[in-house]
């Protein structure tokens, strides 16, 4: 992880996400539901992300429920949100379109 990495505060957060299409910022996450058409895209979109999310060494707290992958994000290391919970959950928007 970078070294540079820290918490972002409230203000930061909530400037971000704005232009973060469907993550909302609670309970100290960054939070979405991604919903498929069927079980095997949902899988399939888990699959790509757990093959970014092991290259980065950045690993989400996320479940799946037939078509529904629940994700949510947090930097354990620095106790809060960092930029590089940013940087996921934009990848993983972009993965979840294709």
């Amino acid at each position: 992880m970078a070294e540079n990495l820290r918490a972002l505060d409230a203000a930061e957060i909530s400037s971000l996400l704005q232009h973060l299409d469907g993550w909302e910022y609670r309970d100290g996450m960054l939070r979405r539901e991604f919903v498929f058409p069927n079980f095997v895209e949902a899988i399939g979109f888990m699959i790509r992300a757990a093959i970014h999310v092991e290259r980065i060494n950045h690993h989400p707290e996320w479940s799946n429920l037939y078509n529904t992958v629940a994700v949510a994000l947090e930097t354990h290391d620095v106790g809060g949100i960092s930029q590089l919970d940013f940087d996921l959950a934009t990848t993983m928007n972009e993965l979840a379109s294709t």
